[in-house]
């Protein structure tokens, strides 16, 4: 049985580590890019500013399965979210997540080609370490005697 916690654990991660890899597919292959996340754990979705021109756009129109791979690498902490994307043109959402990184990328919200990509999640899993440097030394010791490190919480959770 899920945990509430459980659930909690993975919305807090997302927001943490905030930059995942968007893997969708294309044909019989898949493909992943860097995409900075907005989570809204009330509404169930995790939103992304997209352009109209994107390849991603046609590509989850056609197949809508996609996964998110959160990784903060200095804290041990992993999160991968499955989930069902699409494409919106809502307008005042756009306002409502314009953020710095946005400017990288077009002037302002108000840009035509501007879309949403709203993901939302079914599963998610995390790996949740105490840390790297404990990380280093439970494997190590794991190695010398010859077990297995204990590394942390790795919880599936469904969404």
């Amino acid at each position: 049985m899920v945990e509430h916690d459980d659930v909690t654990r993975v919305w807090e991660l997302i927001d943490r580590i905030g930059f995942c890899m968007l893997t969708t597919r294309n044909g019989d292959g898949l493909r992943a890019r860097p995409m900075s996340a907005y989570s809204a754990q009330l509404e169930n979705a995790v939103y992304f500013l997209t352009d109209l021109a994107s390849h991603k756009d046609d590509e989850i129109a056609r197949w809508p399965n996609v996964c998110l791979a959160f990784a903060d690498t200095k804290g041990q902490k992993y999160v991968s979210v499955s989930g069902t994307a699409e494409v919106q043109n809502d307008r005042e959402k756009i306002r409502d997540l314009w953020s710095t990184p946005a400017k990288a990328w077009w002037d302002n919200p108000d840009d035509p080609s501007i879309r949403i990509l709203k993901i939302t999640p079914s599963s998610a899993e995390y790996w949740d370490s105490p840390g790297t440097i404990v990380s280093y030394i439970k494997m190590a010791a794991a190695a010398v005697s010859n077990s297995k490190p204990d590394m942390g919480d790795n919880v599936e959770v469904k969404l």
